[in-house]
């Protein structure tokens, strides 16, 4: 049980800053925009249920699936760094939204329903990956999972145990601050939420150039070893 919990601890930690529940909140709030909040429970529920998939997943399969492919992590690290820096650049420079109560009427409530519809095709990409989960959670999941791999069965079953916990913790956070993200900024003044969205695009536009330059120094160095002297 010190084995399971230790690995639960260590995956918790690990993955806890990367996901940043509350952080990714405001962040899938700016995405989502005005909707009622049976469409934030529902997308945070699918998205909980996503990250648990999508995870597990990586953490049992994920070393063989880029043997298989041929991609090495400072490839996934530049392709995924790019893909959360796009998306911090589009947030920031978004328009700010309409909240005048009169232009919301019976043609936009009709409208609203319909991209209630693309909104849940959205809820693996871009919301579950890499919103909630990105690049970096996979490099710490394939990190953590060849840490957890070793040669007696016990202890691997304990050690990925642990971990599966892990993440099924860090899914029921996600749910919870996703379901309330508009509860969460109602205290908050539309132009200080503003701000705060405004601040939180800014450091993911940060975190993907950070992730795509993680992978470029390690081509980088891959490429100029063999020409040092």
């Amino acid at each position: 049980m010190l084995l399971l919990w230790k690995y639960f601890a260590l995956g918790f930690s690990a993955l806890l800053p990367l996901i940043n529940p509350l952080g990714s909140a405001l962040v899938f709030l700016g995405l989502v925009g005005t909707e009622p909040i049976a469409v934030y429970r529902a997308l945070a529920r699918r998205i909980a249920i996503n990250t648990i998939i999508f995870l597990a997943v990586i953490e049992l399969i994920g070393s063989a699936l880029l043997t298989f492919f041929g991609i090495s992590l400072p490839i996934v690290q530049v392709s995924g760094g790019f893909v959360l820096a796009a998306m911090g650049w589009s947030l920031l420079n978004e328009k700010d939204s309409q909240t005048n109560a009169d232009k919301i009427n019976a043609a936009a409530q009709a409208e609203s329903r319909t991209e209630s519809g693309s909104l849940e095709q959205k809820a693996f990409y871009p919301f579950t990956f890499p919103v909630t989960a990105g690049p970096g959670c996979i490099v710490v999941m394939l990190t953590l999972s060849v840490h957890a791999t070793k040669t007696t069965l016990s202890y691997n079953l304990l050690a990925h145990l642990g971990l599966f916990c892990a993440i099924v913790a860090l899914s029921a956070i996600i749910y919870l601050c996703y379901a309330y993200a508009p509860r969460i900024t109602q205290a908050i003044s539309p132009p200080t939420a503003h701000g705060i969205l405004r601040v939180i695009a800014f450091i993911l536009l940060c975190i993907g150039v950070q992730i795509a330059w993680n992978g470029i120094d390690s081509l980088l160095t891959t490429v100029l070893r063999p020409l040092s002297p």
